[in-house]
Protein backbone atom coordinates (compact mmCIF):
# COMPACT_ATOMS: atom_id res chain seq x y z
CA UNK A 1 0.00 0.00 0.00
CA UNK A 2 1.38 3.45 -0.88
CA UNK A 3 2.25 5.91 1.89
CA UNK A 4 0.22 8.63 0.20
CA UNK A 5 -3.11 8.41 -1.60
CA UNK A 6 -2.27 11.68 -3.37
CA UNK A 7 1.18 13.12 -4.02
CA UNK A 8 2.07 16.11 -6.16
CA UNK A 9 5.51 17.57 -6.71
CA UNK A 10 5.77 21.19 -7.87
CA UNK A 11 2.44 20.84 -9.67
CA UNK A 12 2.01 23.82 -11.98
CA UNK A 13 -0.63 24.52 -14.61
CA UNK A 14 -0.67 27.52 -16.92
CA UNK A 15 -3.34 28.63 -19.34
CA UNK A 16 -1.56 31.06 -21.63
CA UNK A 17 -0.26 33.89 -19.46
CA UNK A 18 -2.37 32.81 -16.46
CA UNK A 19 -0.81 30.51 -13.85
CA UNK A 20 -3.79 28.71 -12.32
CA UNK A 21 -1.73 26.38 -10.09
CA UNK A 22 1.76 27.33 -8.96
CA UNK A 23 4.28 24.77 -7.60
CA UNK A 24 1.81 22.93 -5.35
CA UNK A 25 3.20 20.08 -3.21
CA UNK A 26 0.44 17.91 -1.73
CA UNK A 27 0.81 14.83 0.47
CA UNK A 28 -2.50 13.23 1.42
CA UNK A 29 -2.21 10.13 3.59
CA UNK A 30 -4.28 6.99 3.12
CA UNK A 31 -7.54 7.23 5.10
CA UNK A 32 -7.40 11.02 5.53
CA UNK A 33 -10.24 13.42 4.89
CA UNK A 34 -8.44 16.36 3.34
CA UNK A 35 -10.32 19.64 2.96
CA UNK A 36 -9.06 21.77 0.08
CA UNK A 37 -10.12 25.41 0.49
CA UNK A 38 -9.77 28.53 -1.58
CA UNK A 39 -11.63 31.51 -2.99
CA UNK A 40 -13.24 31.31 -6.43
CA UNK A 41 -10.45 31.18 -8.99
CA UNK A 42 -7.84 30.14 -6.43
CA UNK A 43 -6.93 26.95 -8.36
CA UNK A 44 -9.00 24.31 -6.56
CA UNK A 45 -10.78 22.81 -9.55
CA UNK A 46 -7.68 22.97 -11.77
CA UNK A 47 -5.73 21.08 -9.11
CA UNK A 48 -8.48 18.46 -8.86
CA UNK A 49 -8.61 18.07 -12.63
CA UNK A 50 -4.83 17.54 -12.65
CA UNK A 51 -5.17 14.88 -9.93
CA UNK A 52 -7.63 13.04 -12.18
CA UNK A 53 -5.58 13.38 -15.37
CA UNK A 54 -8.19 15.70 -16.92
CA UNK A 55 -5.57 18.38 -17.55
CA UNK A 56 -1.87 17.87 -18.17
CA UNK A 57 0.48 19.78 -15.82
CA UNK A 58 2.69 22.45 -17.33
CA UNK A 59 5.34 21.41 -14.79
CA UNK A 60 5.63 18.89 -11.99
CA UNK A 61 3.93 15.54 -11.59
CA UNK A 62 1.03 13.79 -9.89
CA UNK A 63 0.63 10.38 -8.26
CA UNK A 64 -2.61 8.89 -6.99
CA UNK A 65 -2.57 5.66 -4.97
CA UNK A 66 1.13 5.34 -5.74
CA UNK A 67 0.65 5.39 -9.52
CA UNK A 68 1.78 8.18 -11.81
CA UNK A 69 -0.99 10.08 -13.54
CA UNK A 70 -0.11 10.76 -17.14
CA UNK A 71 -1.24 11.06 -20.75
CA UNK A 72 -3.57 8.62 -22.53
CA UNK A 73 -5.62 8.06 -19.36
CA UNK A 74 -2.80 6.57 -17.29
CA UNK A 75 -3.78 6.25 -13.63
CA UNK A 76 -5.46 3.92 -11.11
CA UNK A 77 -8.98 4.93 -12.17
CA UNK A 78 -10.65 1.63 -11.22
CA UNK A 79 -9.81 2.50 -7.59
CA UNK A 80 -10.79 6.19 -7.72
CA UNK A 81 -14.23 7.78 -7.51
CA UNK A 82 -14.75 11.40 -8.44
CA UNK A 83 -17.23 14.22 -8.81
CA UNK A 84 -15.94 17.39 -10.44
CA UNK A 85 -17.99 20.55 -10.85
CA UNK A 86 -21.54 19.72 -12.05
CA UNK A 87 -22.53 16.03 -11.99
CA UNK A 88 -23.09 14.56 -15.45
CA UNK A 89 -25.86 12.12 -16.37
CA UNK A 90 -27.82 10.88 -19.37
CA UNK A 91 -30.92 13.08 -19.02
CA UNK A 92 -33.33 10.70 -20.81
CA UNK A 93 -32.29 7.69 -18.72
CA UNK A 94 -33.63 6.95 -15.25
CA UNK A 95 -31.48 7.17 -12.16
CA UNK A 96 -31.31 3.37 -12.09
CA UNK A 97 -30.35 3.11 -15.77
CA UNK A 98 -27.69 5.80 -15.40
CA UNK A 99 -26.11 3.85 -12.55
CA UNK A 100 -26.45 0.55 -14.41
CA UNK A 101 -24.62 2.07 -17.38
CA UNK A 102 -21.86 3.20 -15.02
CA UNK A 103 -21.75 -0.31 -13.52
CA UNK A 104 -21.17 -1.82 -16.94
CA UNK A 105 -18.47 0.72 -17.76
CA UNK A 106 -16.67 -0.23 -14.55
CA UNK A 107 -16.96 -3.92 -15.49
CA UNK A 108 -18.89 -4.76 -12.31
CA UNK A 109 -20.69 -8.09 -12.76
CA UNK A 110 -23.02 -7.86 -9.76
CA UNK A 111 -26.14 -5.82 -10.73
CA UNK A 112 -27.17 -5.54 -7.06
CA UNK A 113 -24.58 -2.81 -6.50
CA UNK A 114 -26.94 -0.37 -8.23
CA UNK A 115 -29.72 -0.92 -5.67
CA UNK A 116 -27.19 -0.78 -2.84
CA UNK A 117 -25.83 2.62 -3.86
CA UNK A 118 -29.35 3.95 -4.51
CA UNK A 119 -30.23 3.07 -0.91
CA UNK A 120 -27.00 4.53 0.42
CA UNK A 121 -27.63 7.89 -1.28
CA UNK A 122 -31.35 7.86 -0.39
CA UNK A 123 -32.43 7.86 -4.04
CA UNK A 124 -34.99 5.03 -3.90
CA UNK A 125 -37.94 7.40 -4.42
CA UNK A 126 -36.31 8.71 -7.60
CA UNK A 127 -34.84 5.47 -8.97
CA UNK A 128 -37.19 5.33 -11.97
CA UNK A 129 -37.29 9.06 -12.65
CA UNK A 130 -35.41 10.48 -15.63
CA UNK A 131 -32.18 12.17 -14.59
CA UNK A 132 -33.11 15.27 -16.59
CA UNK A 133 -36.09 15.92 -14.29
CA UNK A 134 -34.13 15.76 -11.02
CA UNK A 135 -33.63 18.72 -8.72
CA UNK A 136 -30.06 19.98 -8.37
CA UNK A 137 -29.79 18.26 -4.97
CA UNK A 138 -30.90 14.86 -6.27
CA UNK A 139 -28.71 15.23 -9.35
CA UNK A 140 -25.83 15.80 -6.92
CA UNK A 141 -26.80 12.60 -5.07
CA UNK A 142 -26.76 10.76 -8.40
CA UNK A 143 -23.27 12.08 -9.10
CA UNK A 144 -22.09 10.93 -5.68
CA UNK A 145 -23.74 7.53 -6.22
CA UNK A 146 -21.76 7.11 -9.46
CA UNK A 147 -18.56 8.06 -7.64
CA UNK A 148 -19.22 5.40 -4.96
CA UNK A 149 -20.59 2.66 -7.21
CA UNK A 150 -17.33 0.69 -7.50
CA UNK A 151 -16.24 1.03 -3.83
CA UNK A 152 -13.23 3.24 -4.56
CA UNK A 153 -10.21 3.55 -2.28
CA UNK A 154 -9.92 7.27 -3.06
CA UNK A 155 -12.72 9.82 -3.48
CA UNK A 156 -11.92 13.15 -5.14
CA UNK A 157 -14.87 15.50 -4.76
CA UNK A 158 -15.28 19.07 -5.96
CA UNK A 159 -18.02 20.76 -3.87
CA UNK A 160 -19.79 17.50 -2.84
CA UNK A 161 -22.58 19.35 -0.98
CA UNK A 162 -23.57 21.54 -3.95
CA UNK A 163 -27.35 21.86 -4.26
CA UNK A 164 -28.10 19.80 -1.15
CA UNK A 165 -30.51 20.99 1.52
CA UNK A 166 -29.29 21.14 5.16
CA UNK A 167 -30.45 17.58 5.88
CA UNK A 168 -28.66 16.33 2.77
CA UNK A 169 -25.45 18.13 3.75
CA UNK A 170 -25.50 16.30 7.10
CA UNK A 171 -26.22 12.94 5.42
CA UNK A 172 -23.28 13.32 3.03
CA UNK A 173 -21.02 14.46 5.88
CA UNK A 174 -21.84 11.32 7.89
CA UNK A 175 -21.47 9.11 4.81
CA UNK A 176 -17.99 10.43 4.03
CA UNK A 177 -16.94 10.17 7.67
CA UNK A 178 -18.09 6.53 7.87
CA UNK A 179 -16.29 5.66 4.61
CA UNK A 180 -13.03 7.05 5.98
CA UNK A 181 -13.32 5.64 9.50
CA UNK A 182 -14.83 2.23 8.74
CA UNK A 183 -13.41 1.40 5.31
CA UNK A 184 -10.23 3.48 5.19
CA UNK A 185 -11.34 5.42 2.12
CA UNK A 186 -9.29 8.57 1.47
CA UNK A 187 -11.43 11.64 0.79
CA UNK A 188 -10.03 14.72 -0.95
CA UNK A 189 -12.70 17.39 -1.11
CA UNK A 190 -13.02 21.05 -1.97
CA UNK A 191 -15.91 23.00 -0.51
CA UNK A 192 -17.06 26.54 0.09
CA UNK A 193 -19.12 25.41 3.12
CA UNK A 194 -16.34 25.93 5.64
CA UNK A 195 -18.38 24.81 8.65
CA UNK A 196 -18.82 21.40 7.02
CA UNK A 197 -15.13 21.10 6.20
CA UNK A 198 -14.31 22.06 9.78
CA UNK A 199 -16.58 19.31 11.13
CA UNK A 200 -15.33 16.64 8.75
CA UNK A 201 -11.72 17.16 7.68
CA UNK A 202 -8.75 15.63 9.47
CA UNK A 203 -6.44 18.01 7.61
CA UNK A 204 -6.96 21.21 5.63
CA UNK A 205 -5.02 22.92 2.84
CA UNK A 206 -5.67 26.49 1.74
CA UNK A 207 -4.83 27.53 -1.81
CA UNK A 208 -4.69 31.17 -2.85
CA UNK A 209 -3.84 32.51 -6.31
CA UNK A 210 -2.55 29.07 -7.27
CA UNK A 211 -0.25 28.61 -4.27
CA UNK A 212 -0.76 26.36 -1.26
CA UNK A 213 -0.35 28.97 1.48
CA UNK A 214 -1.18 26.91 4.58
CA UNK A 215 -1.93 23.42 5.81
CA UNK A 216 -3.60 22.80 9.15
CA UNK A 217 -2.84 19.44 10.74
CA UNK A 218 -5.30 17.54 12.94
CA UNK A 219 -3.75 18.88 16.15
CA UNK A 220 -4.07 22.51 14.99
CA UNK A 221 -7.65 21.89 13.89
CA UNK A 222 -8.56 20.42 17.26
CA UNK A 223 -7.01 23.39 19.01
CA UNK A 224 -9.00 25.72 16.78
CA UNK A 225 -12.21 23.85 17.56
CA UNK A 226 -11.58 23.88 21.31
CA UNK A 227 -13.45 26.38 23.45
CA UNK A 228 -11.59 28.62 25.86
CA UNK A 229 -12.41 31.34 28.33
CA UNK A 230 -11.11 34.79 27.39
CA UNK A 231 -10.38 37.21 30.25
CA UNK A 232 -9.38 40.85 30.09
CA UNK A 233 -8.39 42.83 33.14
CA UNK A 234 -6.37 45.91 34.03
CA UNK A 235 -4.20 43.72 36.27
CA UNK A 236 -2.95 40.94 33.99
CA UNK A 237 -0.08 39.89 36.24
CA UNK A 238 -2.29 39.68 39.34
CA UNK A 239 -4.93 37.70 37.44
CA UNK A 240 -2.38 35.18 36.17
CA UNK A 241 -0.89 34.68 39.64
CA UNK A 242 -4.35 34.18 41.13
CA UNK A 243 -5.40 31.68 38.45
CA UNK A 244 -2.14 29.71 38.73
CA UNK A 245 -2.56 29.54 42.52
CA UNK A 246 -6.04 28.04 41.96
CA UNK A 247 -4.55 25.29 39.75
CA UNK A 248 -5.38 26.71 36.34
CA UNK A 249 -2.94 27.09 33.45
CA UNK A 250 -3.55 30.57 32.04
CA UNK A 251 -1.74 31.80 28.95
CA UNK A 252 -1.63 35.32 27.61
CA UNK A 253 -2.17 36.48 24.05
CA UNK A 254 -2.00 40.23 23.51
CA UNK A 255 -4.11 41.93 26.17
CA UNK A 256 -6.12 38.80 27.03
CA UNK A 257 -5.66 35.77 29.25
CA UNK A 258 -7.11 32.43 28.16
CA UNK A 259 -8.13 29.34 30.13
CA UNK A 260 -8.85 26.01 28.44
CA UNK A 261 -9.91 24.00 31.51
CA UNK A 262 -13.48 22.69 31.27
CA UNK A 263 -14.34 23.86 34.79
CA UNK A 264 -13.43 27.46 33.92
CA UNK A 265 -15.43 27.37 30.67
CA UNK A 266 -18.48 25.93 32.44
CA UNK A 267 -18.28 28.28 35.47
CA UNK A 268 -17.05 31.71 34.30
CA UNK A 269 -18.95 33.30 37.21
CA UNK A 270 -16.65 31.56 39.69
CA UNK A 271 -13.58 32.75 37.76
CA UNK A 272 -14.95 36.30 37.87
CA UNK A 273 -15.52 36.10 41.63
CA UNK A 274 -12.02 34.74 42.19
CA UNK A 275 -10.46 37.59 40.21
CA UNK A 276 -12.50 40.22 42.04
CA UNK A 277 -11.34 38.79 45.39
CA UNK A 278 -7.74 38.85 44.11
CA UNK A 279 -7.94 42.52 43.19
CA UNK A 280 -7.92 41.85 39.45
CA UNK A 281 -11.59 42.24 38.44
CA UNK A 282 -12.29 41.28 34.82
CA UNK A 283 -13.34 43.96 32.37
CA UNK A 284 -14.29 41.31 29.81
CA UNK A 285 -15.17 37.62 30.22
CA UNK A 286 -16.41 35.39 27.39
CA UNK A 287 -16.24 31.84 26.07
CA UNK A 288 -14.38 31.94 22.75
CA UNK A 289 -14.01 29.41 19.95
CA UNK A 290 -11.91 30.20 16.92
CA UNK A 291 -13.82 29.87 13.68
CA UNK A 292 -12.32 28.27 10.55
CA UNK A 293 -14.17 30.75 8.36
CA UNK A 294 -12.69 33.65 10.34
CA UNK A 295 -9.20 32.12 10.07
CA UNK A 296 -9.62 31.47 6.34
CA UNK A 297 -10.78 35.01 5.57
CA UNK A 298 -8.00 36.54 7.62
CA UNK A 299 -5.34 34.37 5.95
CA UNK A 300 -6.52 35.04 2.41
CA UNK A 301 -6.84 38.76 3.15
CA UNK A 302 -3.23 38.85 4.38
CA UNK A 303 -2.12 36.96 1.26
CA UNK A 304 -3.74 39.47 -1.13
Amino acid sequence: MPTYAIETNQLTKRFGDVTAVNSVDLRVGVGEIYGFLGLNGAGKTTTIRALLGMVRPSEGNVKTLGQAVGPHGRGPWARVGHLVERPSAYPELSVRDNLDAARRLHGIQNPNVVDEVIERLILASYADRKAGTLSSGNLQRLGLARALLHNPELLILDEPANGLDPAGVIEIRELLRSLAQEKGVTVFMSSHILTEVDRLATRIGIIHKGRLIEELEAEALEKMRAKRLEIRTRNLEGAQISLQSAGYKPFAEGESIFLEEAHAIEHPDKIAQMLVNAGAPPTHLSVYQQDLEEHFMQLTKEAQ
